[in-house]
């Protein structure tokens, strides 16, 4: 039986592929960056996403950073004895813990974001401008989309 023809081939041309596939080259350069800093790629995650929205709850932490809760719970507590986190107790209601970063934690956040959009704008600067216009709002309808349609196949 005789090869498929590269053009043909699902998987070069396979949406999810090309999405992570993509996602992973780019991250790998980035996520050098974060190392150099002595931070591993999860608690950069957490480390952003506190950045945009100080104060998060684990559960919605979890969903933003891309990590397990129960995961997230021992990488909290690892960044908080880095001085780079603390949760708080809610005072109406003790169940709710919410995660903010500490002044260092702030400090070295911001840093990162600042090099994440120098690393981005090469990124899209690969592209041709049309495509690098299109490019991030496209995914952004197509997550939303996704997340409000409960797309299950």
């Amino acid at each position: 039986m005789p090869d498929k023809s590269r053009q043909d081939a699902f998987v070069p041309s396979y949406l999810l592929y090309l999405l992570a596939a993509s996602s992973e080259s780019a991250s790998d350069q980035f996520h050098e960056i974060v190392r150099s800093k002595g931070i591993r790629v999860p608690e950069w995650r957490v480390m952003a996403c506190l950045f945009d929205q100080d104060g998060l709850m684990i559960t919605k932490l979890a969903e933003y950073a891309l990590v397990e809760q129960s995961r997230l719970t021992r990488i909290i507590d690892q960044m908080d004895k880095k001085g780079l986190v603390k949760r708080r107790v809610g005072v109406d209601d003790k169940r709710k813990v919410t995660v903010h970063l500490t002044s260092k934690g702030k400090k070295l956040a911001s840093g990162l974001v600042d090099e994440a959009r120098v690393h981005e704008k090469k990124i899209l600067e690969l592209l041709d401008d049309t495509d690098a216009a299109h490019l991030k709002p496209a995914l952004q309808t197509l997550l939303a989309k996704l997340a409000s349609s409960g797309f299950d196949q």
